[in-house]
């Protein structure tokens, strides 16, 4: 595979990268983007079974070097599992991106059942929290681990539409960026980017297409972003070009919203 960063600090090469949720999206994009960087990547799936086969070939076609990892990281077994088999595939862990996230389905506050509450948090953050637990000691066997979550714009917005249960979920995860900053320094950096909107399945889903219109009116950059865009601010975070960053959080909303 071609490695436009070989010899420089964004160099991924004898580093290994899981990534959940990486048959789709800023998953599927940033699978692509660590490889090429030089990374043996883990592309996890849950239900994206196809999609993910297809991330896997475009790696293995351009060179690069990866395993599908299929599993429903709500459970602790399926979590372990696919942390284990990509250690035993990769020979070591040295960068997480916890990607894998969905907002399910939109409701109120008022309304929201207690069921999908809970289905928001398993699916948003327990997850995240399994891998990560069962992948700390490999990330710290490196040296230089690092993890990456992706939170979400609507921890800003607090979740508009019905969109309150994720955006709750994605603000814990938020908190569970800086925890894992202070707990894991100096040999593991933990942080997270949280995107706008990024022009993917899950806005084809959950948005109309006059709602995405109107998304990049009201962005500065006058459009959307795409998954490419996210993933090159993964790669940044992964490597040792941002080795001084840690507990950080980088917005990446085309100037929509300012902190």
């Amino acid at each position: 595979m071609t490695q436009p960063f070989q010899n420089t600090a964004f160099d991924l090469t004898q580093r290994a990268a899981l990534i959940t949720g990486a048959g789709v999206g800023i998953g599927r994009a940033t699978a692509i983007a660590l490889a090429q960087a030089g990374a043996v990547v883990g592309v996890h799936y849950h239900t994206s079974a196809e999609a993910a086969r297809e991330t896997l070939a475009t790696i293995e076609q351009a060179g690069g070097r990866a395993i599908l990892l299929g599993g429903d990281l709500t459970t602790e077994a399926d979590a372990n599992r696919v942390v284990d088999d990509f250690v035993a595939f990769a020979g070591r862990l040295d960068i997480l991106f916890n990607n894998a996230g969905n907002p399910l389905q939109r409701s109120s506050i008022e309304s929201c059942s207690f069921e999908l509450w809970k289905q928001a948090f398993d699916v948003n953050v327990h997850s995240a929290f399994l891998v990560t637990r069962r992948a700390i000691p490999h990330l710290r066997a490196t040296g230089h681990g690092s993890i990456i979550n992706n939170l979400s714009l609507s921890v800003q917005t607090g979740g508009s539409g019905g969109a309150g249960p994720y955006a709750a979920a994605k603000g814990a995860m938020q908190v569970f960026t800086r925890t894992l900053s202070r707990e894991l320094a100096p040999h593991v950096r933990a942080n997270a980017i949280m995107p706008g909107v990024v022009e993917t399945r899950h806005h084809e889903v959950f948005t109309t297409a006059e709602k995405m219109e109107d998304y990049r009116r009201q962005t500065p950059l006058a459009r959307n972003s795409q998954p490419d865009e996210i993933a090159q601010t993964v790669l940044y975070l992964a490597s040792d070009a941002s080795s001084f960053v840690t507990g950080a959080v980088i917005d990446l909303n085309g100037g929509r919203f300012l902190r």
